[in-house]
């Protein structure tokens, strides 16, 4: 088989802080095939963005620093390489559209200033063609008006407008893969779609891998192919995404879900997860999800769940799938039969 384009094996970022070292990425694996997307999911504060941020080794030092693991790029492990060569792959090999664009944004130049010099940082002349280039960039990605736009500065621009030029700036130069973290946040519906329709056009036309990161189910099911659920700092759930919206495994998946609206909760309230996210700092010993799971027994507090292969192409961390748990209690099996009578909206 071919070695897929990205492959993230058991990453582990860490800070030093006043009450401890927090993991905030603690053992994270997964792969991106070419051409496909993977979607990151996960409540605020999981590990997502630090996960992208340590693929392109951009852990805010001196706090922050990568453990251990491997991220294997086309086969090489970007860990093993210097600074220069990581600034020669961020923005050319690998793009990133960051999660807020005007914080993004150089406030104190143009537009059209910044897309050229996002080209010819990676060689490219800076001349009329490349300032050509970058115009017909902003025409492509929907700027009606791509002339004037050049001239502007980001506080002149409305906040999709502003989306829509880092979605610009991360193809200037043709990545391999995107790394989109909540590309439609803080977004309206309308704008929203219409920059999703976009980045699924752009793919289709450029063929790039894109790692999207979101805690959006609709946006998954629009935009995934597989999906990788978080929740403190590791994967518990992993799966095709057909698959996991028709059947969520991990009590964690299902409890995102059930709080989900749809229209089958219309005039009801929605299900909550009960407890809160513990701190990165104290992590539970075992299952992390245990002090919230509907589920739990003792081995739960104890044991560190195995990660579990329940079907091809799908992975779980929860001992309800384990038959090898002494305790796992006789009606294991009936509380799995419950779990997966879950029925969110079936991606389309």
């Amino acid at each position: 088989m071919a070695e897929p384009l990205l492959r993230v094996e058991d990453l582990r970022t860490y800070f030093g802080t006043p009450r401890g070292t927090a993991r905030a990425v603690d053992g994270v694996s997964f792969i991106i095939e070419k051409g496909e997307t993977l979607a990151l999911v996960g409540e605020s504060g999981c590990g997502k963005s630090m996960t992208a941020l340590s693929v392109l080794q951009l852990v805010p030092e001196p706090a922050g620093y990568i453990e251990s693991g491997r991220i294997l790029f086309n086969g090489v492990d970007l860990l093993d390489y210097t600074w220069e060569q990581m600034r020669a792959i961020r923005g050319k090999e690998i793009a990133m559209i960051f999660q807020e664009p005007m914080t993004s944004l150089n406030p104190t130049f143009t537009i059209g200033w910044q897309l050229v010099e996002t080209m010819a940082v990676h060689g490219a002349p800076r001349n009329t063609q490349t300032r050509r280039r970058a115009e017909e960039l902003l025409a492509r990605v929907g700027l009606h008006e791509p002339g004037q736009a050049l001239r502007q500065y980001p506080h002149e621009l409305s906040g999709g407008m502003r989306q829509r030029v880092m979605i610009a700036m991360a193809l200037a130069n043709e990545p391999d893969l995107l790394i989109a973290d909540e590309p439609t946040t803080a977004l309206d519906v309308t704008v929203q779609a219409q920059i999703l329709d976009l980045m699924r056009t752009l793919q289709k036309e450029t063929g790039m891998a894109m790692l999207l990161i979101t805690h959006d189910l609709g946006i998954v099911s629009e935009m995934a192919n597989h999906v990788a659920v978080m929740y403190a700092g590791q994967i518990v759930e992993y799966a095709p995404t057909r698959a996991l919206f028709r059947e969520p495994q991990h009590p964690y998946t299902q409890g995102l879900f059930a709080s989900r609206p749809t229209r089958a909760h219309r005039g009801q309230d929605l299900a909550t997860l009960e407890g809160t996210v513990p701190q990165a700092t104290a992590w539970p010993p075992a299952c992390r999800f245990a002090p919230r799971c509907p589920f739990r027994w003792q081995t739960c507090a104890t044991v560190a769940p195995n990660y579990l292969n329940t079907a091809p192409d799908r992975l779980v961390r929860c001992h309800l799938y384990d038959p090898t748990i002494p305790d796992r209690p006789a009606n294991a099996e009936h509380r799995v039969a419950a779990a997966r009578a879950v029925k969110p909206e079936v991606a389309s």
